[in-house]
């Protein structure tokens, strides 16, 4: 292995050893992409899928309202590809140099993505496909000798018994710690069909996270008054599929009906979730006595819902973002992320400086630690540098 830096260096001395002092999480990084190396994917997709679908045809540029810098660096930090020439974030052990060593996460919980198939079985088949390569190449004693990366379970929501039974399959893995679901699926996920899902995340006591994907054009957020004409009217109305997944989940009693379920939505922005929570709340306080729930919804939202602080809403008033995390109660429902290897990287030392201070413990560690179920420490890795 080459070294390319001060991390690097610290890979190579310790031999890939896991070191036996430890130390205290101080940074949770709750969304950051890996992505497969060139065919390293593809012996990981069962078959039949890998020959009857995904070998049966090319898939050309599938990208719309491509965003800054796409075209350039296909919308990636352009430090974070590797020498070899394959992707943003393919190589492990950049991720970790740049991540944990230079940026201070002390754990990086990964999201791996891809474009969605429009036959439920195929889809589930590249869900089986990725949990089966973070598996192998990230989740390994070879890339994970320092104990920072966790996983997720890839499950196709639109066919929920397989996603259940994916479920069952990774949820004793030591290094898996949520469900990821995509965020675009219909119905809404308050429809009792998506319940096998939920039953399975609730019986293993295992986080789901959604996360926004590109999928189909005709699955994006469709404002009332047509498609959007650009990236930036995109990465706005985004957040109306929160919005209506939320809406979904409270008021189709899915949160009584799974007590214990806890939803993380992943860069969906977070700001909006206060007027969103008055305005349900209202609702509620008029016609309650013809709702089946049992709380006022932001109960339900400041009990069972989490998001992700990138991207941060930031106003030129840096007032008005402190108000907000203080009506919202902003240690109760975000968890830092960095959307790393993403342009939009939020890194964690710049971050935490805009959180109240009476927060930041909260949204930048502890509150991935209960919702992961992850450990109070981790090994000590040597030149680290540390948010706190």
């Amino acid at each position: 292995m080459t070294s390319t830096g001060p991390a690097k260096a610290v890979t190579q001395t310790t031999e890939r050893t896991t070191p036996i002092e430890r130390t205290p999480i101080r940074c949770v990084d709750s969304d950051v992409h890996p992505v497969p190396k060139r065919g390293q994917l593809l012996p990981h997709i069962p078959e039949p899928w890998r020959s009857k679908y995904f070998l049966s045809h090319q898939f050309g540029e599938q990208i719309y309202y491509d965003a800054p810098d796409y075209a350039h660096a296909f919308a990636m930090r352009v430090d974070s590809f590797p020498d070899d020439g394959e992707f943003a974030c393919s190589d492990p052990d950049l991720a970790f140099k740049q991540l944990i060593m230079e940026a201070g996460s002390d754990i990086a919980v990964l999201e791996p993505g891809a474009y969605p198939c429009r036959i439920p079985e195929a889809d589930h088949a590249m869900s089986q496909a990725l949990n089966s390569w973070q598996d192998a190449c990230w989740l390994d004693s070879h890339n994970n000798w320092h104990q920072r990366w966790r996983g997720s379970i890839c499950v196709s929501i639109e066919a929920p018994e397989l996603a259940a039974a994916e479920i069952e399959k990774w949820a004793g893995h030591p290094y898996m710690v949520q469900v990821l679901i995509k965020a675009e699926r219909r119905p809404a996920w308050g429809d009792p069909m998506y319940d096998p899902v939920w039953a399975a995340a609730t019986k293993h006591d295992i986080t789901v996270s959604c996360h926004l994907s590109r999928s189909h054009h005709e699955e994006l957020p469709i404002p009332p008054v047509g498609f959007p004409s650009y990236n930036h009217d995109l990465m706005v109305t985004y957040s109306l599929l929160a919005h209506n997944q939320i809406m979904s989940l409270i008021f189709d009693g899915v949160f009584d009906r799974f007590p214990t379920l806890r939803i993380v939505f992943v860069e969906h922005a977070f700001t909006w979730i206060l007027p969103l929570m008055w305005r349900m709340d209202a609702i509620y306080e008029a016609r309650k006595q013809w709702m089946d729930i049992k709380r006022k919804p932001s109960e339900y939202v400041k009990d069972h819902i989490k998001f992700t602080t990138q991207p941060l809403d930031y106003p030129e008033d840096k007032t008005e973002l402190s108000r907000a995390f203080e009506w919202m109660e902003c240690d109760k429902i975000l968890l830092y992320s960095s959307d790393y290897p993403h342009w939009t990287f939020d890194d964690p030392r710049w971050l935490v400086k805009h959180l109240p201070e009476h927060a930041r413990e909260a949204i930048m560690f502890r509150n991935g630690i209960a919702t992961y179920h992850l450990p109070e420490t981790v090994p000590a890795l040597e030149g680290q540098v540390r948010v706190f």
